[in-house]
C-alpha cells in the first residue's frame, strides 16, 4: 500500500515519466488481496478444504465480485465453512456481518447453533472483525443497518425457506438483502438446482429449487440478474435420489446403502447467481 501511494504521488507531479502509469497499475495490482491468498488460513481444517472441489470458493467468491474492502453480509453461515475464508479475506479492510439463526429461537438445533458460532468469535483471530447478527424469512431483526452493504451472499438456504413458508419466504428473504444492500450492491445466490421439467412439488421435499423461481422472485423484488454461473454445476447429479440432496455427500443419509455410488456423484448439482440492486432508482 505504501508502494502504491508513493508512486501515486510520483505520478501526479511527474507527467513525464515514462511508464508511470503501468507502474502504478501493477503496483495497485499488487495491493488487492486474493480470495486464494487467504483459502489455507489456520482456521480451516483438512475436512473443510476437502469441500472445495465441490464448493469451488475461491471462482465463486471471484465470480461474485468480492473486493477485501467490501461490507459483506452472510446469510446463515451454519458452522462457518464459509466464514473461515470470508473472515479471513475482509479482515483488514471490510467488514462482514453474520446473519444467523435468531437469537431468541426456540429450536435447540439453532440455539446450538448459534452458539457455537458465537464462540468461535470470541476464541478466533481469523472471526475477530466478524459482527454476529440475525436472520429469519420472517425479518424480525435487520441482518445489517440498511443501505450499508457491499455484497449480501447466500450459500444453500433456499431450500430451507421454501420449504417453511414456499415462495413467500424466499421473497421476505430477498425483500431484506434488498434493503441492506446500497444502491449497486450484489447478492450472491448459490442452491442445489431442480431440473426445470419436474414439478414445483418437489421444491418441497428434495430440498432442489428451480432456478428460474429464485431469479422470478429476485426480480420481482427489484434485483437485475446480472450473470449466472455454472462454477457449482455437477453433471452427474440427477437432483432424483430416495432422501433428496440429503441422499449425496456430505450427508449421506442412506448410511452404508450404496455409499460408493453416491460418493462418486459427489455434492449436489448448483446454480451460482449474481443480482445487483440498481445503482439508481428509474
Amino acid at each position: 500500500m505504501k508502494r502504491a501511494l508513493l508512486i501515486s504521488l510520483i505520478c501526479a507531479t511527474s507527467f513525464a515519466l515514462q511508464g508511470c502509469q503501468a507502474e502504478q497499475n501493477a503496483a495497485a495490482e499488487q495491493s488487492v488481496k486474493s480470495v486464494a491468498s487467504v483459502i489455507d488460513n489456520t482456521s480451516r481444517s483438512e475436512r473443510n478444504k476437502q469441500r472445495d472441489q465441490y464448493r469451488n470458493p475461491v471462482e465463486t467468491l471471484e465470480f461474485f465480485g468480492i473486493k477485501p474492502d467490501m461490507t459483506v453480509v452472510e446469510i446463515s453461515p451454519g458452522g462457518g465453512w464459509y466464514s473461515e475464508i470470508l473472515g479471513a479475506y475482509l479482515a483488514d479492510q471490510g467488514q462482514l456481518y453474520a446473519a444467523h439463526f435468531p437469537a431468541n429461537s426456540d429450536r435447540e438445533f439453532y440455539q446450538r447453533s448459534r452458539a457455537a458460532f458465537a464462540e468461535r468469535i470470541a476464541s478466533d483471530s481469523h472471526f475477530s472483525n466478524i459482527v454476529l447478527t440475525e436472520f429469519s424469512p420472517s425479518g424480525e431483526v435487520a441482518i445489517a443497518p440498511d443501505a450499508s452493504a457491499d455484497m449480501v451472499l447466500t450459500f444453500r438456504n433456499l431450500h430451507n425457506w421454501y420449504m417453511g413458508g414456499e415462495e413467500a419466504a424466499i421473497r421476505s428473504a430477498f425483500q431484506q438483502f434488498y434493503v441492506a444492500l446500497k444502491p449497486g450492491g450484489v447478492l450472491g445466490v448459490v442452491e442445489h438446482r431442480l431440473p426445470e421439467q419436474r414439478p414445483d412439488a418437489d421444491m418441497l421435499t428434495s430440498g432442489y429449487m428451480k432456478e428460474s423461481l429464485a431469479i422470478r422472485i429476485a426480480e420481482e423484488v427489484g434485483f437485475e440478474l446480472v450473470a449466472s454461473s455454472d462454477i457449482n454445476a455437477n453433471p452427474l447429479d440427477t437432483a432424483d435420489h430416495p432422501r433428496g440432496v440429503w441422499t449425496l455427500p456430505p450427508s449421506l443419509r442412506l448410511g452404508d446403502q450404496d455409499r460408493e455410488k453416491y460418493l462418486a456423484i459427489g455434492e449436489s448439482d448448483r446454480f451460482t447467481l449474481k443480482f445487483q440492486k440498481p445503482a439508481t432508482k428509474d
